[in-house]
């Protein structure tokens, strides 16, 4: 009688939760499609769809005005020393920033950005020579002396990334002056050194170390983090240097063992135990997806296809009001999913990216809502930001729209050709 009533408990609680029940025949097993287009278990792609009325292609015009706009606030905000941003403009609830090795990176970090920037834009804009020039040389100064801020704060990464972003395209724009060519590979072996220095155990990295504070830190590898050196890594890859290949294996390896069945990601490996914590959903994951999805893309991942692009350029579409609530919030993740502001214009830009691995005839549906995205959250003063972070915070986020509108510009006029 007690073996009965346990069996019975045991099969009860199966078919409450949903387990398979064995029977005299075996069920016949329905087949399931294969293939990374068929990972998408949260939410099917059908459930998505792109209104008829943001496709409406933006006048070039449009575009170019804001583009101009945003330059003009770049130029008049840089610093005598040709950089940007600064530790003012605080307020009661501060990100963590041990002084004064955080604000180094900040400073490189924005500089890089809005360098970056001035400089994809210069032939279209060249009143920006002389800014680039300036910003050129504070980098070529500053740069080779960015470490951490302590054994806490890894601040640094974002200065080491943005950096070989920035030094990629001095390396194009300085082709033809030997001297320049020599400093500018000279840093980005630097870079690699220094990325090597600070790459978590696990592989990739992180920006935070509170378990040890070793000399190699012993946080565990943040997702997007490990995505923004891989996408710069590429970059300087294609100018003839290769980073470190064992350094760059791990950091592939870190996001995808971070990676969910529907290609949103962890925030960041210590949270692989909560998958289902909300800045792991796919609207927690909407910022971020863009970056990793294009980071093992970009490195050789077959399963990233064209339909994984679609499908994540899609959501930051239609799903755009999760990262758009978390705007300008002072609090970093207190939105829903737990979005921090600094996810909205470091998300476009990635998915611009994304946009360009597309064939052309793919892009107008994305890049028109996108572009309208960029103009119509575009400040009066010409700047956009997303996140207040001292005086950081439009420099860096200018730089951003500033490279994402140009490229969803570019891509709009492909499409309509």
């Amino acid at each position: 009688m007690r073996m009965m009533t346990r069996w019975m408990l045991a099969l009860t609680a199966a078919v409450m939760i949903g387990l398979p029940v064995l029977a005299d025949e075996p069920a016949a097993v329905e087949e399931k499609p294969k293939g990374p287009e068929a990972r998408f278990g949260v939410a099917p792609p059908a459930e998505d769809f792109i209104p008829d009325e943001l496709q409406e292609p933006v006048s070039q015009e449009e575009i170019n005005a804001a583009l101009k706009r945003g330059v003009d606030y770049l130029l008049a905000d840089q610093n005598d020393d040709g950089s940007w941003g600064s530790p003012t403009r605080t307020k009661g609830l501060n990100i963590y920033a041990p002084i004064p090795g955080a604000h180094h990176a900040f400073r490189m970090g924005t500089t890089a950005l809005a360098l970056a920037a001035l400089l994809e834009l210069e032939p279209q804009f060249p009143e920006t020579s002389e800014a680039i020039d300036l910003a050129e040389g504070f980098v070529i100064e500053k740069l080779p002396y960015l470490r951490r801020a302590d054994q806490t704060a890894i601040y640094n990464v974002w200065g080491h990334a943005y950096a070989l972003m920035a030094l990629a395209r001095m390396h194009d724009r300085n082709a033809d002056d030997e001297k320049m060519q020599s400093q500018i590979a000279d840093l980005i072996k630097q870079q690699f050194d220094m990325l090597t220095r600070y790459e978590s155990v696990d592989g990739g990295w992180g920006y935070y170390d509170f378990r040890y504070g070793a000399k190699r830190p012993s946080s565990d590898s943040i997702s997007f983090v490990a995505a923004t050196v891989l996408v710069a890594f590429k970059e300087v890859s294609e100018r003839g240097f290769e980073p470190p290949e064992a350094v760059r294996k791990r950091a592939i390896a870190a996001i995808e063992r971070q990676q969910k069945n529907d290609f949103s990601y962890l925030y960041g490996e210590y949270l692989k135990y909560s998958p289902v914590h909300p800045v792991n959903r796919p609207g927690g994951s909407l910022g971020r997806s863009q970056a990793c999805n294009l980071a093992l893309r970009i490195w050789g991942d077959e399963e990233i296809t064209d339909e994984v692009l679609k499908e994540w350029l899609e959501r930051l579409i239609v799903r755009n009001g999760w990262l758009d609530i978390g705007r300008k919030r002072p609090i970093p993740h207190e939105s829903w999913f737990a979005v921090a502001g600094y996810f909205y214009y470091y998300g476009h830009f990635y998915g611009s990216m994304c946009l360009q691995e597309l064939p052309a005839e793919d892009r107008a549906q994305f890049a028109y809502p996108l572009t309208r995205m960029m103009l119509e959250r575009q400040e009066k003063d010409g700047s956009w930001w997303d996140y207040p972070l001292y005086d950081y915070h439009q420099p860096y986020g200018t730089g951003f729209a500033l490279m994402t509108l140009s490229r969803y510009r570019v891509d709009a006029e492909t499409a309509s050709e």
